[in-house]
């Protein structure tokens, strides 16, 4: 026992005292707690314990041997034998392993104010996702003055006059926020309907329509009163489809075009629009009934023969082209292109620009017909959860087609995750789109693909566009902002989830996450008022922190494949959870044996996982801590043997969420469960909290093992929902947004997911035993209680010192007997390992934390947002089920967070009281001057007028837009603008958009349309525009102008007439 350990990686345990205390004879006690006094035992010869202190302390340069911690202020006798006697919850002195503080081992940045965007303006704060239940936001759009937002049980909006103001209406009337929403903006919200999935602005009619899972359409008036916690109704709506409603656009001529599954498109006519919007309250019924019987079916109408040129993938987006009068409908990988006057299929192309020449043929049992004629069923019969052996038999098929792909080449592996998610026009004119693949790709008018690019290695969810600016948000949480031509002009991390929309109004771009928060950017950021506000915000941090105190115990057992009493369970976890918010408890080598593992892992690979052993021990624990009255289950996860899960008690449930599970395997071929990790992600008071419960290689000598087992779990252990697909994003963005996770380019964005969390709690039977000793020495020791002998033998304390494993985390002072390994059903010190192997006692089951601080930080701010320590760290002695016994660690944390509703009004109060800003918000106004050739337009049939616009500036450009304000026939002055300011159909206006370079002129064509002919009869009657041509008109065309940036329009009215002519 003299000689010192021979292992060559126990390099820290040169130099110490290998005097062993005097042997005193003691029964082992049946529990072993922290508070107990310890005086009875005199030991001598106790090693040097320098690097202990009371906290933690930092003495020396970070990951050198000062940052290992010991008692502090306890004299010169400190390092004796005797255990100090612990006040109750009082701090216990904690060790603190070298190599902290770098790379991924450096707890994340953390501050008042994110120091690497812009300020923003927190519309609706990241709710918990288990807050979510129908209130899930979809999507959002922009009025001039609203903001609103499509969500799972109707609509919402936000007035911008109210954005500051704190709470819902539902507040001011005396009525709880709902659960999700506490620090929300002021909003309303709608009558409960079915799930919105699109919305869309008429700015013409003032009305936002919207599209549904019920396959309605619904319209809702912008300048209703909204009254103090009522929900508002729509105005009308009708059955646009038996299925979702997926995307809707209105073209230039007024006209609202619907796309739904199966490749179906239906236009709905202004005309019938216009007379349904004239009626009364009382006529709603048949304004649905007149929509409803205008309809034009595009499949229908382009089906010849049985044979339609029209793509049969569902149409996720319409986009209309209001400088051209097209409109483009997009699939997943085609596209097909309109003339929005004449409905006329003008060609249909593929992502690579190739026009698609296959058709789709129905089979001869399954003729064309109409949508309406086909029966709606919520799911068929290929969408029922299929069994084990067929989702098995799916993921054969699906490998042996990716063994396809491979023999073909990479690049087929790529086609099939190149898909289109979102698509947009531009102020000048060309259409962007964006691909899961993190490609972004330009086409002209005609559908010929101009250039594509990528300048973000994730997938694109969603882009916007305003003056010269182009914004796009990635899958990743990133947006980035671009100019007309591609290049990348700034970026930032907006959201930690994929952003799935941006839309811009009231001078700002406002981004959706799929967890349903929203955040409004200044359209100039970033820019110098960012830092003003970013300032001045971080100076009033003390008015808008708020701070809270949780305590979280972690259990963690080895059960050998045992099942526990309850008197067991009692004894481990519910005897010490009276004070306690939330549980986690960690099981291993819950079921074992070569089948098993084998079909774990087979499970695994189709998405399955648990078992009903599984499911026994959480119910069990669950029953342990009364979880029906005092605890509710949140979740779990299991990896074959391996099971980690989480309680939380209910008067905290409210603030903790956003659960996340993750698993990695270290077994044979890092494949197989029986050794690895598990972990659980969640939010606690809007801080990331990761637990991980872990089995490492076992054996003695099998260090370096146990160390790669820790660096490959923690390096790449990836949360995700237990769903297959988050909200919002296709599985294979998901897969690419994880892929990108380790080849991106940027440090920041390669780190793993538990250096990002603000705590990681590993646990479990991490197997480092006890070197240099003998068996019998170590009982010895033990019956003696000179554990802090006995720690300078502990393999799991040398590697961190040497900072070779766990860097940087902390574990409280080993006060307890080692917990393996026992002769199951033995009690007190006659239990330990007496057979023929005799393996020497070891603490192989350790928890271990790392929080926030750094260095001699203590204080919890936003800067330091978790702040932990721990107060009890025990091993339950008299349980006898395992060869293991079971450990427990309480945990005390501050946690500091921010009150977004407090912070949203002290930004209000910078913006109106900082001169700064107020200056580039009025420098933000500028529009540069422009002239029109005329104001006066006079038209006969078929004349042709060019419009010109000129841009005198000489370094400014301008970009201009053409509406119309509506037809005023002589004989009728009573009629309305026309949905989005669109034309009519008699008059051609191109291009009615555009970008004038400076000192530069744009020609616009006006023409009359010549429609007296046979074709545009629709099932053999005149559409109302027959008669609206032979009529002598006026309208107002409005030149609205802007600058590259700017958040104000001028105006340039045209009039112009029309003297019908009669032909002969």
């Amino acid at each position: 026992m003299d000689d010192p350990p021979k292992d060559p990686d126990i390099k820290a345990l040169d130099g110490i005292s290998h005097s062993p205390p005097r042997r005193k004879s003691q029964q082992l006690p049946t529990m072993t707690g922290v508070h107990h006094p310890r005086n009875e035992i005199d030991i001598v010869g106790a090693s040097d314990e320098e690097d202990f202190y009371r906290y933690p302390i930092t003495t020396g340069s970070i990951g050198g041997a000062a940052d290992m911690l010991d008692y502090s202020g306890m004299g010169e006798g400190a390092e004796g034998c005797e255990e100090p006697q612990m006040l109750p919850n009082e701090p216990l002195p904690e060790f603190v392993g070298s190599g902290g503080g770098v790379g991924v081992f450096k707890a994340p940045i953390r501050a008042a104010m994110h120091p690497n965007r812009p300020p923003c303006i927190e519309i609706r704060p990241h709710p918990l996702r288990e807050s979510q239940g129908g209130k899930l936001i979809k999507t959002i759009a922009s009025t001039d003055t609203q903001l609103w937002a499509g969500q799972e049980t109707g609509v919402r909006v936000w007035k911008y006059s109210d954005t500051f103001e704190p709470g819902s209406v539902t507040e001011t009337a005396g009525r709880r926020l709902p659960r999700g929403d506490e620090e929300t903006a002021m909003f309303h919200e709608s009558a409960s309907t079915s799930q919105t999935l699109c919305l869309m602005v008429d700015e013409g009619s003032k009305l936002v329509w919207s599209g549904h899972k019920d396959g309605k359409v619904r319209s809702w008036k912008m300048e209703q009163q909204f009254t103090d916690g009522n929900t508002f109704k729509e105005g009308f709506s009708w059955q646009a489809h038996k299925t979702p409603v997926l995307s809707m656009t209105m073209s230039f001529y007024g006209d609202i075009w619907t796309g739904t599954e199966g490749g179906n498109i239906r236009i709905w006519p202004w005309e019938a629009l216009e007379k349904s919007l004239g009626l009364t309250q009382e006529e709603r019924r048949m304004a649905a009934v007149l929509i409803e019987r205008s309809v034009i079916d595009l499949r229908a109408q382009v089906t010849i023969n049985g044979v339609c040129n029209m793509p049969s993938s569902d149409v996720k987006y319409l986009l209309s082209d209001n400088v051209r009068a097209k409109v483009w409908a997009a699939a997943s990988q085609t596209f097909s292109l309109w003339n929005a006057r004449t409905r006329e299929l003008l060609k249909v192309f593929n992502l690579e620009g190739q026009i698609e020449n296959r058709v789709d043929m129905p089979s001869q049992d399954q003729p064309v017909v109409n949508e309406d004629n086909v029966k709606f069923v919520s799911k068929g019969k290929k969408d029922k959860p299929q069994g084990f052996l067929q989702r098995s038999l799916n993921a054969l098929i699906g490998a042996a087609d990716a063994v396809r792909r491979v023999a073909k080449g990479a690049g087929a592996l790529v086609e099939d995750t190149k898909k289109i998610e979102t698509m947009i026009i531009a102020a000048d004119g060309v259409i962007w789109t964006g691909c899961s693949n993190g490609l972004i790709i330009n086409w002209d008018g005609n559908g010929n693909r101009m250039r594509d690019f990528t300048r973000h290695p994730a997938a694109v969810q969603s882009i916007c566009s305003h003056g010269s600016r182009i914004w796009v948000g990635y899958a990743t949480g990133n947006i980035q902002i671009l100019d007309l031509e591609g290049n990348l002009v700034s970026g930032w991390v907006a959201h930690n989830e994929p952003v799935i929309k941006l839309v811009v109004g009231h001078g700002h771009l406002f981004s959706l996450a799929t967890h349903g928060g929203v955040r409004g950017w200044n359209i100039s950021s970033p820019a110098s008022i960012d830092s003003t506000l970013r300032q001045q915000l971080s100076e009033r941090a003390d008015m808008y922190t708020r701070r809270d105190k949780v305590t979280i115990m972690v259990g963690t057992w080895n059960v050998s494949q045992g099942r526990a009493s309850d008197t067991a369970l009692k004894s481990w976890l519910g005897s010490a959870v009276s004070d306690v918010d939330i549980v986690v408890v960690g099981l291993q080598e819950v079921e074992m044996g070569a089948g098993f593992l084998a079909m774990s892992a087979a499970r695994e690979t189709v998405g399955l996982e648990g078992s009903s052993l599984g499911q026994w021990w959480i119910d069990h624990v669950g029953r342990a801590l009364d979880e029906r009255s005092v605890f509710e289950r949140v979740g779990s996860r299991q990896l074959a043997a391996l099971l980690i899960a989480i309680w939380v008690r209910k008067t905290v449930r409210p603030h903790v969420g956003d659960l996340d599970v993750a698993a990695v395997a270290c077994g044979l071929g890092r494949a197989i469960g029986n050794k690895g990790g598990v972990g659980l992600r969640l939010r606690v008071y809007d801080q990331l909290i990761c637990f991980v419960n872990c089995h490492f290689a076992a054996h003695l000598e099998a260090v370096n093992k146990r160390n790669a087992d820790f660096d490959h779990i923690f390096r790449t252990m990836t949360f995700s929902r237990s769903t297959h697909a988050a909200a919002g994003v296709s599985s294979a963005n998901q897969a690419l947004k994880n892929s990108n996770q380790t080849t991106s380019t940027s440090p920041e964005e390669a780190r793993p997911d538990l250096a990002e969390a603000d705590m990681v709690v590993f646990n479990g039977d991490l197997n480092y035993r006890l070197f240099g000793i003998s068996y019998d020495e170590a009982r010895d020791l033990v019956s003696q209680r000179s554990f802090d002998w006995l720690r300078q033998k502990d393999q799991l304390r040398a590697e961190m010192k040497a900072g070779k494993v766990f860097q940087g985390m902390r574990e409280a002072i080993l006060m307890f007997p080692p917990t393996y390994k026992f002769e199951i059903g033995k009690p007190g010190l006659g239990g330990y390992d007496s057979g023929e192997k005799k393996r020497i006692p070891a603490w192989c089951d350790r928890v271990l934390y790392r929080d926030n601080k750094a260095g001699t930080t203590k204080e919890c701010s936003l800067d330091c947002p978790v702040i932990a320590s721990v107060s009890q760290y025990d091993a339950c002695m008299d349980v006898l089920e395992s060869d293991h016994k079971p450990v427990r660690c309480k945990l005390n944390l501050d946690i500091a967070h921010v009150d977004k509703a407090i912070r949203r009004q002290e930004f209000a109060k910078i913006l109106l009281t900082n001169e700064d800003i107020r200056s580039s918000f009025e420098e933000l106004r500028f529009v540069p001057d422009t002239s029109v050739s005329t104001n006066t337009i006079e038209l006969q049939n078929q004349d042709t007028f060019y419009l010109k616009i000129t841009n005198p500036s000489p370094q400014h450009c301008v970009l201009y837009k053409i509406v119309c304000l509506g037809l005023c026939a002589i004989a009728d002055p009573h009629c309305r603008p026309r949905g989005s300011f669109g034309f009519p159909r008699w008059l051609h206006v191109t291009p009615a958009a555009g970008l004038i370079q400076p000192d530069q002129v744009s020609d616009v064509l006006v023409h009359h349309e010549e429609l007296h002919k046979l074709e545009d009869l629709t099932e053999g009657a005149q559409q109302s525009w027959w008669g609206e041509d032979r009529r002598d008109k006026e309208l107002i065309l409005v030149v609205a102008v802007r600058g590259s940036c700017s958040t104000d329009v001028k105006t340039h009215r045209v009039t112009l007439r029309h003297r019908f002519v009669p032909l002969g």
